[in-house]
């Protein structure tokens, strides 16, 4: 039996104005597939590139989305979620799945989680990426407790969470930020900074014991020629935008596609969860679109001034 549902797909490559929201017709779920009516939707800058890096036209019409809430509408035969258990009209939360844009849609089981009762669907769809991105950089660089770090673009999406599992870790984060976004770093435990002309004597004011290692989620110049002249010891500048200079002066790179960084993203997901639960890890949503505007979250995602979490509503 088929359901009836909506979704945004490539049909060309290049940029969002190749998408498309299309009828689709959803099977019943397969062996260790859950069928999952869409609450929310999380909105990524890995959403833009990726219309821009894949260039294969054996992969059209290409599913977008990776991240999303919602509500068990099946349950494939012998399938359990990755949390255990579950039930038609349980409340999930699923992560590195495809084709999250989309009103109903089957994904893997081990990739669907219980959705804890105190956190909102756009917060529980916007959670894991960002959450394991600033997991995996934390961990990568090995951040000790009573070290202080630099973190670049500390008020976007990624930024919030490093912000709050660094404070969790007993970490001080100087947060790079524009004046709009220096509220967002002080709320969750930060010294902002203002980027522009001039940072690497701030950074050094605000945070006269030394930098231990800096973290780079903008990708600009100034951000990474900063982090240099600041961390002294080689590997211990990351950047999750610049991969294209992975492995110059030390600089270290990571991201979902890399094997190591997936594997622990996906061990890391029940710990962030857990941790939402509790509410010591919270999403800062920015601003939410119905999904049938998709195109204009995406151009605000691609134009680097989202000013935190996209979040679709079907």
């Amino acid at each position: 039996m088929t359901t009836q549902a909506k979704q945004w797909v490539a049909t060309s490559f290049g940029g969002p104005e190749g998408i498309e929201f299309r009828e689709h017709e959803v099977p019943a779920p397969g062996p260790g597939e859950v069928a999952i009516d869409v609450r929310a939707i999380g909105v990524n800058p890995i959403d833009v590139k990726i219309l821009s890096r894949l260039d294969d036209p054996a992969l059209l019409p290409f599913p977008l989305g990776n991240e999303l809430s919602g509500v068990v509408a099946a349950l494939g035969p012998d399938t359990q979620l990755a949390s255990g258990g579950g039930a038609v009209g349980d409340e999930v939360l699923a992560f590195r799945v495809q084709g999250a844009y989309a009103t109903r849609v089957n994904v893997p089981a081990v990739d669907v989680f219980a959705k804890p009762a105190d956190v909102p669907f756009d917060e529980a769809a916007g959670l894991l990426l960002v959450g394991t991105t600033a997991s995996d950089a934390l961990h990568t660089l090995d951040v000790r407790s009573g070290e202080t770090i630099l973190l670049h673009g500390a008020s976007g999406a990624v930024g919030a969470s490093v912000l709050q599992q660094a404070k969790l870790l007993g970490v001080r984060v100087i947060g790079t930020t524009s004046e709009r976004g220096a509220e967002t770093v002080r709320r969750f435990g930060g010294v902002p900074v203002a980027y522009g002309p001039g940072l690497a004597e701030r950074v050094r004011e605000a945070a006269p014991e030394g930098i231990a290692a800096a973290i780079d989620a903008v990708g600009t110049d100034e951000a990474l020629e900063v982090s240099r002249e600041l961390v002294s010891t080689p590997g211990r500048v990351l950047t999750i935008v610049r991969h294209d200079l992975a492995g110059q002066d030390g600089l270290v790179a990571i991201g979902g596609a890399n094997p190591a960084s997936a594997a622990y993203r996906d061990r890391v997901r029940p710990e962030l969860i857990a941790l939402a639960a509790k509410r010591e890890l919270v999403v800062p949503i920015a601003r939410t679109f119905p999904l049938a505007d998709a195109r204009e979250a995406l151009d605000l995602v691609a134009s680097g001034h989202a000013g935190g979490k996209l979040v679709l509503h079907p």
